[in-house]
């Protein structure tokens, strides 16, 4: 028995954990999930009813995207990505981007859904508390936690490719020519490539061929 991802092709969770699993080799069924009609498996795997969940041949679930993360390390890490000595450093970058941003990146997104300010607005916010840190961290290193890839990449790329998608046109203007720079980068690498391809079928390796 393969581990199994449920997962949706778009959601910047889902695609932080392929990412992982495709770095690190690890062969497994994805099941891509139609958000609005979750399958009754899933629900009984995990109440909340969110992906990813990655279901292991052991039966542990995992149901949170940053420990499909360390789980997929953990089994292989090639080039040295997770580095614990640096988690009192990365660790706080991930909570800023799945808390705070994710709630700014959500509003910029869907403005008419949050009227308590503009579209600019939840921009200029969202600007102050990540792009403006992100910028000046790249514009000093190549990756975010110095001159070689780390898993904390990994976690924040599809979070500011969401970003960057909502007005490709200000995002190629805007001041962050590092952060550009960066996720176009990793945007092309054949990693990044694999992980958003549709499998012709339901099992695939995560291999980074």
């Amino acid at each position: 028995m393969l581990p199994l991802l449920y997962s949706f092709r778009r959601c910047p969770y889902a695609m932080r954990a392929r990412l992982a699993l495709q770095y690190a080799g690890v062969e497994l069924e994805i099941h891509e999930v139609q958000l609005r009609a979750k399958p009754p498996e899933l629900l009984l795997l995990s109440p909340k009813g969110t992906v990813p969940v990655l279901l292991l041949p052991s039966g542990q679930v995992l149901e949170q995207s940053a420990d499909i993360m360390f789980w997929a390390l953990a089994q292989a890490d090639p080039q040295g990505w997770r580095r614990p000595d640096l988690d009192a450093e990365s660790l706080p970058w991930l909570a800023l981007n799945d808390g705070p941003f994710k709630q700014l990146l959500d509003r910029y997104k869907y403005p008419d859904r949050h009227l308590q300010a503009t579209q600019p607005q939840w921009r200029a916010e969202a600007e102050a508390l990540m792009l403006v840190p992100l910028e000046g961290r790249l514009a000093q290193t190549a990756y975010l936690l110095g001159a070689t890839p780390s898993w904390l990449d990994l976690a924040l790329l599809p979070f500011v490719r969401q970003f960057a998608a909502v007005d490709a046109a200000w995002f190629e203007a805007a001041p962050y020519p590092a952060l550009r720079a960066w996720l176009q980068a990793w945007l092309a690498t054949a990693l990044f490539e694999a992980c958003m391809a549709r499998p012709l079928h339901a099992a695939q390796s995560a291999g980074t061929n």
